[in-house]
């Protein structure tokens, strides 16, 4: 029996929506829990819209964090399709699209974040997409296949994680892809150029054209349809399709109108919560994309927008709502497939952040870890193809013990011993 004097609201129905209310349950909340979504679909994944099921390799109906009977079995009330206009803070209470008034005794924000858009002209032709949501993954699914069968021609804005994801799916259908990226290596901004030449052999390897030192500036077409994407250097790349992929920003929109402290823009924005995933009002938390916590083991603040993020801060603030003790200090962690590629990454080292990389097997084979050290101390770590390491990895990270390069570098020396 639902004891209506307390109520939980959850707004976002994504990953750390649907493990906050999951968890909530668990803990055995007995009050109302109620998730308010603005997409119809029910809670998802998002991996698998540019790995698994935009390749093909797996169905929609597994992409879903819990069956559809679940919500009802465990007494989640659904507002699916609905978006949150404003959030009275005093009146604890937020309002709804459709002007429903709903109220909470504690708040949780998981709203996410939204692909940032190209802002140059042709943005409006029909083949230009964004990859952020299950609708766009249907949609881009369809293009890519008829990409490969009419031996079509994809330019992807962007060589982060989303663009070398989708490049390696429109090959796998035997669509042309070019990349366009700014930087000299594909992942800078994650891995640094170290590391970054990897990638951009791997990928033309399997026929992807990059461009680097280069961004749009012009998508042409005809009668709403894409013929070309040029470049601020002058180039002109025969395109049937475009597709954005650019970053995300996180949808703070609600938290900032409301009132609650943000991060500063260096720390990649979002909405400050302490390490209980608390913001500045005692009754409301955020999880997932949108929450920035100054970060225990890298001494900065920092936002997270990776899968394992919104799988374990969901759960950790839904404790945190119910009165738990609770230190959200997870070692950052995300994985990627691409052709016969699979890694992990652990940890927090941006370009400038480290200055030393140590390679721990054979990077010529794509079979080996790479590590990223700041004073002999190890800040991150990714494992390519070498898989039942990520414990290791991340003890190390937690230590900030100094560590022997030369010793990191040898495979023959267990991880285990370094800790």
């Amino acid at each position: 029996m639902v004891d209506a004097n307390r109520t939980f609201v959850i707004v976002g129905g994504g990953l750390a929506g649907a493990k906050a209310a999951e968890t909530l349950r668990a803990e055995g909340f007995t009050g109302r829990v109620i998730l308010i979504g603005d997409e119809r679909d029910h809670p998802y994944e998002r991996p698998p819209l540019s790995k698994g099921y935009l390749s093909g390799k797996q169905e929609r109906d597994g992409v879903f964090v819990h069956e559809t009977p679940w919500y009802a079995g465990a007494d989640i009330e659904l507002h699916l399709g609905q978006t949150v206009t404003s959030l009275d803070r005093h009146a604890r209470s937020v309002q709804l699209g459709d002007n429903t008034v709903v109220h909470y005794d504690k708040l949780l924000l998981a709203t996410g974040a939204e692909p940032r858009r190209l802002d140059i002209p042709g943005t409006g032709l029909a083949g230009v997409h964004h990859l952020r949501r299950l609708a766009h993954a249907d949609r881009l699914r369809g293009v890519l296949a008829a990409l490969g069968r009419d031996n079509g021609h994809l330019v992807i804005a962007g060589g982060g994680w989303i663009g070398l994801e989708v490049a390696a799916a429109a090959r796998g259908y035997g669509a042309e892809v070019t990349v366009v990226e700014p930087s000299a290596t594909p992942l800078h901004h994650v891995i640094g150029p170290e590391l970054g030449q990897i990638f951009t052999d791997l990928h033309t390897a399997h026929g992807v054209r990059f461009h680097f030192g280069a961004r749009l500036t012009e998508i042409t077409g005809q009668d709403g349809l894409v013929l070309a994407a040029r470049t601020d250097t002058g180039e002109e790349h025969p395109a049937h399709d475009v597709l954005a992929a650019i970053g995300a920003a996180p949808r703070t929109a609600l938290a900032e109108a409301a009132g609650l402290e943000m991060a500063g823009r260096e720390h990649g924005g979002g909405v400050a919560v302490d390490l209980s995933l608390r913001t500045s009002d005692p009754h409301i938390y955020a999880a997932g994309d949108i929450a920035s916590l100054e970060h225990p083991l890298f001494g900065t603040r920092l936002r997270v927008e990776h899968w394992a993020n919104a799988l374990n801060s969901g759960p950790a603030a839904a404790r945190a709502m119910l009165g738990q003790d609770v230190t959200y200090d997870r070692v950052p962690y995300f994985f990627s497939d691409q052709y016969d590629l699979g890694l992990e990454y652990s940890g927090w080292a941006p370009p400038g952040s480290y200055d030393q990389v140590v390679i721990r097997g054979d990077a010529g084979k794509r079979e080996f870890i790479a590590f990223w050290l700041k004073d002999r101390r190890v800040l991150a770590g990714m494992n390519v193809n070498v898989w039942d390491v990520t414990d290791s990895i991340q003890q190390l990270i937690r230590s900030r013990r100094e560590t022997d390069p030369e010793a990191l570098s040898d495979p023959s020396v267990p991880l285990e011993s370094l800790l």
